[in-house]
């Protein structure tokens, strides 16, 4: 997934969670995030920032904020990539070219990132996948979720449903940058969500994660990554 039009910035504060103040050229400039998230351990004063420039005139911030380094490595934080990365890398690499592919598509009382048929290894699969990016890394470690998410749990629980009704399930984190050993849930700041993800693998949801190669003005889905539960 490519950006365009990405100029560079230094963060400044946050004064909400859609809002960042961002000094680009010597101006203080308000921003977009692109991820509701906490991400305190990202937008720090000081930090470096990348930013895409708005393709609407009209619109009351000119700049989305998508990428920020955190020590030396570059992390994006646009909770739109992952599921464009995802859909990428089915597309390119794990699917055939005649696979059907239903973006947002409706489950029970939740709407799932994808649903797939595809035929693999001689055998029609039908599959149920949810996408959750993930910008949270502590020691090596990639987390997730960063905040209370009553909304992934009930994904996960969809996905269950999805299981028992013979479709197969699979939960992918996309974490979006290089360099961690492994991923687990963060029972921390939502132990909910964990026990839910534990009790998804139990019932037959697969729980995938990849990591992702992180430029200022790319995402690319890269390699697997240890899942611990």
């Amino acid at each position: 997934m490519k950006y365009n039009q990405i100029t560079k910035g230094r963060f400044l504060r946050r004064p909400n969670r859609f809002i960042a103040m961002v000094e680009i050229d010597g101006q203080a400039e308000a921003c977009h995030v692109k991820n509701t998230g906490r991400c305190g351990e990202l937008l720090v004063a000081g930090a470096e920032v990348w930013l895409e420039k708005s393709q609407n005139p009209n619109r009351k911030t000119a700049y989305d904020l998508v990428t920020v380094r955190k020590g030396q490595d570059l992390i994006n934080m646009d909770s739109q990539a992952p599921n464009k990365v995802a859909l990428e890398w089915l597309q390119g690499n794990v699917l055939p070219s005649r696979a059907y592919v239903k973006p947002e598509c409706k489950f029970g009382n939740s709407r799932l990132d994808f649903y797939v048929e595809a035929e693999l290894g001689g055998i029609c699969r039908k599959i149920f996948i949810e996408v959750k990016g993930v910008t949270l890394e502590e020691d090596g470690v990639a987390r997730f979720p960063d905040a209370p998410t009553e909304r992934g749990i009930k994904h996960l629980q969809e996905l269950e449903r999805a299981v028992r009704e013979g479709y197969e399930g699979v939960a992918l984190f996309v974490i979006q940058m290089k360099g961690v050993r492994h991923f687990e849930p963060n029972d921390r700041t939502h132990p909910q969500f964990g026990e839910a993800l534990r009790r998804a693998a139990k019932a037959g949801v697969r729980v995938l994660a990849y990591d992702c190669r992180v430029s200022a003005e790319e995402i690319v889905l890269d390699q697997a990554v240890e899942v611990k539960l």
